[in-house]
């Protein structure tokens, strides 16, 4: 039986007589669905919605759909049937897709840089899929050929030893760059408690929060200062049709859960900590970061840990960061401090990192082969040498201009040799 279809906040349109259920739609938060079968759509209206154990048969266009607002979705243990020639899987974003088959879908998977979605032990007409945004995870004998920026060849009994997460090393990084004297929230400052905030007025300024939820912009010219957020779901900061936010001498603590610690564009990050998050800041259009610490990622099992990534965005600035993709506390690189690539817009183009102190990653910069680039520009760095492979990947790629001689190691303040 369909366990929670029965309470409020969801609705079907029909009940067949072998107890399985119509279309469904849902709008209450944190809503479970838990059965047999659904013959017609899911959609979804509510954050924090699980729909697991289920099959679905759909005829229309989209049999599992997340609208536009709402986030946190879990789809596990489930098999849609797509059951005509135009029937798409599950879009559009914002969800997690977990042991999920798709049987004769036009499309499988729909996310986008905006609406992302992990994807875990799922296939698409017999395909398998597996994909944490924005990274797809290479195929093994591709890692074994040519390991990609993204790839995490580390065999699971070679994994780093465990330890805490929150463990802070700040001994290695170089004077003069960011870490806990520097950022967050200033010493001293009196924090009020609250929950999740959810801002709509232009020009709201919120001060002095100890939040203890996530934070969504849907407004203009925003200001979040001296403000500490500690969220589990999904995104620890998000701007939805927002503008020019600012965010500085702040903190973000992922709580070991949370997907991308900011997303996805138009702000500006100033003095901001960042840590125990699976991935920093997604850098889409016209972000700026600066002056800010990003450290301690937290590894899951299959995840690809960058402390900054961009997939397709233009007007990006990434100057004078603490960038530790390594952590000391497991000796464990991650993936990139900066991993660039095409996988979910057609360029990236006019993106400056310069000033920046970076340590870590399978590559420190993970330039992606999809990479379509148009004036990025890597200058006046300082690299640690805790990468698995190298600093930089595919530095000779069009539309990258990388400043050798300014681009040096912090040991020894010699330029970059990869």
């Amino acid at each position: 039986m369909l366990t929670s279809l029965g309470m409020v906040g969801v609705g079907i349109s029909t009940a067949m007589a072998d107890g399985s259920a119509g279309s469904v739609t849902v709008t209450r938060d944190g809503t479970v669905l838990d059965g047999r079968h659904v013959n017609g759509y899911i959609h979804i209206k509510a954050n924090n919605v699980t729909v697991r154990n289920l099959t679905v048969r759909y005829h229309g266009d989209y049999s599992i759909r997340v609208f536009d607002g709402f986030s946190g979705a879990l789809i596990e243990n489930t098999r849609i049937y797509c059951t005509a020639a135009k029937t798409n899987g599950i879009v559009f974003g914002n969800y997690t897709a977990r042991g999920v088959h798709l049987f004769g879908c036009v499309k499988g998977f729909i996310y986008s840089d905006e609406a992302p979605a992990t994807i875990v032990g799922s296939s698409w007409n017999g395909r398998p899929v597996t994909f944490r945004p924005p990274v797809a995870e290479a195929p093994a004998d591709e890692r074994e050929a040519e390991p990609e920026p993204e790839a995490e060849p580390v065999a699971e009994a070679d994994a780093p030893p465990a330890g805490s997460a929150t463990d802070v090393d700040a001994s290695a990084v170089p004077s003069g760059f960011p870490g806990p004297g520097n950022t967050g929230v200033p010493a001293g400052t009196r924090l009020r408690a609250a929950g999740s905030v959810n801002v709509t007025t232009d020009g709201q300024v919120l001060d002095g929060l100890d939040i203890n939820g996530c934070v969504l912009v849907s407004a203009a010219n925003v200001v979040i200062r001296n403000t500490r957020i500690r969220c589990g779901v999904t995104y620890g900061i998000r701007t939805l049709n927002a503008r020019n936010l600012l965010v500085e001498d702040s903190e973000v603590d992922g709580m070991g859960r949370i997907q991308v610690a900011v997303c996805c564009g138009d702000y500006t990050l100033r003095r901001v900590e960042i840590t125990n998050a699976i991935d920093g800041p997604r850098l889409g259009t016209n972000t700026v970061v600066e002056d800010s610490w990003i450290h301690h990622l937290k590894r899951l099992p299959g995840s690809h840990n960058d402390t900054l990534q961009t997939t397709g965005a233009s007007n990006i600035v990434v100057r004078g960061n603490t960038l530790e993709s390594y952590n000391p506390a497991t000796r464990d690189p991650m993936n990139a401090c900066l991993m660039i690539g095409s996988t979910t817009g057609p360029i990236v183009s006019n993106l400056l990192f310069e000033r920046n102190y970076c340590n870590g990653g399978n590559y420190s910069i993970g330039i992606r082969t999809d990479l379509n680039a148009a004036g990025i520009r890597i200058r006046g760095n300082v690299f640690g040498r805790d990468h698995r492979y190298g600093v930089v990947a595919r530095v000779t790629q069009s539309g990258i201009t990388w400043d050798k001689p300014t681009n040096v190691y912090a040991d020894s303040l010699q330029p970059v040799v990869n």
